[in-house]
């Protein structure tokens, strides 16, 4: 089964905890601090593979996880960083997150973009020994792996589109000239996904996707529509099969016309790529309309000829078109935080905002005077006066809920 259009769930691995560890020491009552540090969760990244043809196992299996990481432990013992989840997808695979934004185009094996990134392990109490502190009895929670909804759509990379009417013969033609083995019958749509063939011809080589076919009012979504527009999107050349049969409704000069016209809608720099003209069933010794290579994929009549064609079209499109690579978006983590207000209660939202609440007991006063200091560090406190908060609001980070006061003063 050919998925070409997925929305997928991707989660990182959260970070492990770090630990309030004390050994004993002379000279330090309260003992040396050697709690460790948690590990790092496992980011989930995709890569592309040749050796996978379609996206298929995303819609069976949608929701997909990294490793987290493991706490810290005493002795300075450090948690071990999550496994990262590595997902391959085909070549020609659009990211797209859930936004709406394009994060990644991967059209070469071995690409990769990082779509989630693990959770950040928590201190353990070794990490805030100071001058100030030599005993330090807080550590911090790991921080949870984001999970985000991303688009995965492939767009297939071809030499050439086939393009034509429903049962012109664009599968018997590539099954003709190349390993590829679609369904063929004499009926509308047979083709309900687009196949690539790799075709020779003394000894060119050059890839040709059989889209399936278009009918009018497919650039408005009509029929099989922009589900299968996409693949030609790629493609260096345009191939246009033309049907003469008398039972088709439109000549192939129509034909052509409106083929040209869904093609121009969709995407005028598209239509305005190299493209050849063949028309079909010359056994059938029906005279065309317009002026092409004529054929036959049922005889072989006529093919040697087309295919010669369309590698010299190829060659051509490869000359005039540079190699068109694929790119990974940088994507910084955005604001460090934000401040909104739903009735009486101000949340701020943001990794930093709940990296520097994020201690294991809050209750304790130190672990509160440190988270206090960390969010006035960062802006909170001016920004929540500045949004119009007062003392006694009640303000939610995270699961915390907090009152906001203005009275602190670092000790």
């Amino acid at each position: 089964m050919f998925v070409d259009r997925v929305r997928v769930s991707l989660r990182a691995g959260d970070g492990g905890a770090g630990v309030v560890s004390f050994v004993r020491a002379k000279g330090r009552p309260k003992g040396k601090p050697v709690g460790g540090n948690g590990g790092v969760g496992g980011s989930v990244v995709l890569r592309a593979d040749s050796s996978v043809a379609t996206l298929l196992r995303y819609r069976r299996n949608p929701h997909n996880k990294a490793g987290n990481g493991t706490h810290g432990e005493g002795d300075l013992r450090h948690g071990r960083s999550g496994e990262d989840l590595v997902l391959p997808v085909p070549l020609g695979t659009v990211v797209t997150d859930g936004s709406g934004e394009m994060i990644a185009d991967l059209v070469e094996d071995g690409q990769e973009v990082e779509a989630v990134r693990g959770g950040r392990g928590g201190l353990g109490n070794a990490a805030f020994v100071g001058p100030n502190n030599r005993a330090p009895a807080l550590a911090e929670q790991g921080e949870y792996g984001r999970e985000e909804w991303f688009i995965l759509e492939l767009k297939l990379l071809a030499d050439a589109a086939l393009i034509g009417f429903p049962n012109a013969g664009k599968s018997t033609l590539i099954s003709k000239v190349s390993a590829a083995k679609p369904k063929i019958a004499d009926y509308p749509f047979t083709t309900l996904e687009p196949n690539l063939g790799v075709v020779t011809v003394d000894g060119r080589e050059f890839v040709l996707a059989d889209v399936p076919g278009l009918i009018e009012g497919a650039a408005e979504g009509k029929g099989l529509g922009h589900e299968f527009l996409r693949h030609t999107e790629r493609a260096r050349a345009l191939v246009f099969l033309l049907d003469p049969a008398e039972t088709q409704t439109h000549t192939p000069a129509e034909q052509l016309e409106i083929l040209s016209g869904e093609i121009a809608q969709y995407s005028p720099e598209l239509a305005g790529r190299p493209r050849l003209v063949l028309i079909n069933k010359a056994d059938l010794g029906v005279v065309g309309d317009v002026d092409a290579i004529a054929l036959s994929a049922m005889t072989g009549d006529g093919v040697g000829d087309a295919l010669h064609a369309i590698a010299d079209l190829v060659d051509q499109a490869e000359r005039e078109a540079p190699t068109r690579r694929g790119y990974v978006l940088y994507r910084p983590l955005g604001p460090m935080f934000e401040i909104t207000r739903d009735g009486n209660v101000w949340r701020v939202e943001g990794r930093s905002a709940e990296r520097a609440v994020g201690f294991a007991d809050l209750t304790m006063d130190e672990a509160a005077d440190m988270a206090a200091t960390r969010l006035a560090a960062l802006g909170v406190d001016d920004a929540l006066t500045a949004a119009g908060a007062v003392e006694g609001d009640e303000v939610h980070i995270g699961d915390l809920a907090f009152e906001f006061t203005l009275d602190y003063e670092e000790e």
